[in-house]
């Protein structure tokens, strides 16, 4: 979720390229498996590959399943892979509000059991979307093999004046996303507020990070901005819940549950907030002062678990999916080895 205002402020939003679209993306192009979520929601899943234990994505803020794209393949080489749109985004239906991290994490659940993907499950969340794995770890833990935080948001453990400085800002940002999606509900793509020197953006670019995507092919790009340009129920879906993110951080804090010794990877990347390294703004001493704050926040996750390791990439903005997915593979396939291990042993 701080992907998305902080990587307004630092990163900058991509200017499409000439690069190799990710290979089959356009699976993601329409819709896959429609499940219902226990409260009225149907949530969109796509599952490829096989074996156990599965592996579930979540996206950050204002992400959906696409933005597995280059990961998802990887991962279904050696055991199922599944990623999935939250309620509103995507093809997903809307669910009900608020879009609190508690329910998202129980619709989640009961969409998982209701399509019968067995688990217990390694669940990956990307920035914002690591609220949402570990408020499910919170709750079922019986149905969690692992965990892998990409780059997750750590505003509940983080000191107090950074956790108001987040919030501050991601409420800061409702009164823009709420034009947004008023003007989008009149068949319009407003202007966003322009940038001294920088190129001139309409809403529908605000989603992942930035639209059209450099790693995907022209026919998904299409297709994310045609749902971003005329999906209102997925603007009202994140405009509920980065109003609910306060709240969500006093849950996790008074929900927070050991993982025993379920393996927990937690990568770092430095860029917190900066969405392409391509384009980087001059930096600063407070910058990197806050880079730094948020890279120790995160290593207070290593005490969840006593299998726990934080990984430092070396060349990734927050998106490591996309800068280098090598890296959340070879996480991913460290916990699934790890996870697989611990229940041959018991």
């Amino acid at each position: 979720m701080r992907q998305f205002w902080a990587g307004l402020a630092v990163g900058t939003l991509l200017v499409c390229a000439a690069s190799a679209p990710t290979p089959g993306d356009e699976i993601y192009t329409r819709p896959g498996r429609l499940v219902p979520a226990g409260d009225g929601a149907r949530l969109n899943f796509y599952c490829t590959g096989s074996g156990s234990p599965t592996v579930v994505f979540e996206g950050g803020f204002t992400d959906w399943a696409p933005a597995w794209a280059t990961v998802q393949p990887r991962i279904a080489r050696f055991t199922r892979a599944c990623s999935y749109d939250r309620a509103g985004a995507g093809f997903s239906q809307p669910g009900p509000t608020p879009r609190s991290t508690e329910r998202i994490a129980n619709e989640l659940h009961d969409a998982l059991h209701a399509g019968r993907i067995e688990g217990p499950y390694i669940l990956v969340g990307h920035a914002f979307g690591g609220d949402h794995v570990r408020a499910f770890a919170d709750l079922f833990l019986e149905d969690v093999a692992g965990l892998v935080l990409v780059e997750a948001d750590a505003s509940d453990v983080e000191a107090a004046d950074l956790r108001r400085q987040d919030d501050e800002g991601g409420q800061g940002f409702i009164g823009q996303l709420q034009a947004c999606r008023d003007g989008m509900a009149t068949g319009k793509d407003p202007e966003l507020p322009s940038r001294p020197g920088r190129p001139r953006r309409t809403c529908s670019q605000l989603f992942f990070r930035g639209l059209p995507e450099r790693n995907w092919s022209p026919a998904l790009n299409a297709k994310l901005l045609e749902i971003a340009r005329t999906k209102t129920a997925m603007w009202d879906a994140d405009i509920s819940e980065m109003r609910e993110t306060p709240a969500d951080e006093v849950w996790l804090i008074e929900h927070r549950r050991h993982l025993g010794d379920r393996p927990l990877r937690i990568i770092s990347t430095g860029n917190h907030g900066v969405t392409d390294l391509t384009k980087l703004r001059p930096t600063s001493l407070e910058h990197l002062k806050y880079e730094y704050d948020v890279a120790v926040a995160q290593s207070k996750w290593l005490d969840l678990s006593t299998n726990s390791r934080q990984i430092f990439t070396t060349n990734s903005s927050e998106y490591v999916q996309f800068d280098e997915p090598g890296v959340v593979e070879a996480a991913v396939r460290d916990v699934w080895e790890s996870a697989r291990a611990r229940r041959s042993a018991r």
